[in-house]
């Protein structure tokens, strides 16, 4: 089938979009299978039913587990156990504000963060988990809600594919509107660079736990946002804002990050107050360092 130039169906087709969807799918497939492949036998194999062992049937026992072809062979029934029977519900909540554009390095916070949310995406689906998506920024911005179908994972990599980063940050009022839509619990795993005030990103985080959800927090920085760039003046840019400021980096480096590590300290205490885990990411460090400690910390939650 064919269109005219000019038609609506070519208005429709956007080559750059389809090849920015499948490069973020094939390096998310790449990152996760070049993960699993290096972990070998672990306790952190993933989310769902895991086999480990058999044991001989006992009355009662559900037939379903049965090992039909260890007893066609044998002519005895053995139960197949498991490690782990979660049913995960996983709900990737990533932030689309526009503080999110930072790349003093060439990856954008927000390429950085819609690669690990698609990394974690294909992780949970090849295990048969539901995954879902939220985009927000001041709001939720789009949702897809968590299915286990294959073509799920297209659907969240176009979606993290093609969103620009256009707003303000509100975590409060978004994540209040992300617990309202997610019924089932689950766990919710936050991708973001939590900027915002402190008490408004944790009253939002209370909602989502206050639904029984567990959380997990991925803060995505840019290395000069912790460090500050080389010791020259620069402009420094305010992405939500607006505002400008003129300095010498080397002159207010010292005091900017002693203001920005005690920044991280009330960070993680509110984390432990309110038993969330939180992983603090920089654009430069490996994704399959995210997912490792992600895997960790799941086996802690468990």
């Amino acid at each position: 089938m064919t269109a005219a130039p000019g038609s609506q169906h070519d208005a429709l087709v956007d080559p750059a979009l389809f090849m920015r969807v499948e490069s973020l799918e094939l390096r998310a497939r790449g990152i996760v299978e070049g993960f699993l492949s290096g972990l070998h036998r672990s306790p952190y194999v993933g989310f769902s039913a895991e086999f480990a062992s058999h044991r001989e049937y006992v009355p009662g026992d559900d037939p379903r587990h049965v090992n039909w072809k260890l007893y066609a062979r044998d002519k005895r029934l053995f139960m197949k156990e498991y490690d782990a029977d979660t049913n995960l519900r996983l709900h990737l909540l990533v932030d689309a504000s526009r503080s999110m554009a930072c790349a003093s390095l060439g990856v954008s916070k927000h390429a950085y963060a819609a690669c690990l949310a698609a990394a974690l995406a294909h992780l949970a689906l090849r295990q048969h988990d539901a995954v879902g998506l939220t985009l927000f920024a001041d709001r939720v911005i789009e949702q897809l809600p968590p299915r286990n179908k294959s073509s799920q994972f297209q659907a969240i990599c176009k979606s993290l594919a093609h969103r620009p980063t256009e707003m303000s940050s509100n975590l409060e009022y978004a994540f209040r509107q992300a617990a309202n839509s997610m019924r089932s619990r689950g766990i919710v795993i936050v991708v973001s660079d939590l900027f915002d005030e402190t008490d408004r990103l944790f009253g939002g985080l209370a909602e989502i736990q206050f639904r029984r959800h567990e959380v997990l927090l991925f803060q995505i920085l840019d290395p000069w946002e912790r460090r500050l760039p080389p010791d020259e003046t620069w402009r420094f840019h305010d992405l939500e804002s607006g505002a400008e400021i003129v300095a010498d980096a080397g002159a207010i480096r010292e005091v900017y990050c002693r203001k920005f590590a005690a920044w991280e300290a009330a960070l993680e205490e509110r984390c432990r107050q309110q038993a969330i885990e939180r992983s603090p990411l920089t654009t430069e460090a490996p994704l399959a360092d995210a997912l490792a400690g992600y895997l960790v910390q799941r086996a802690q939650l468990m």
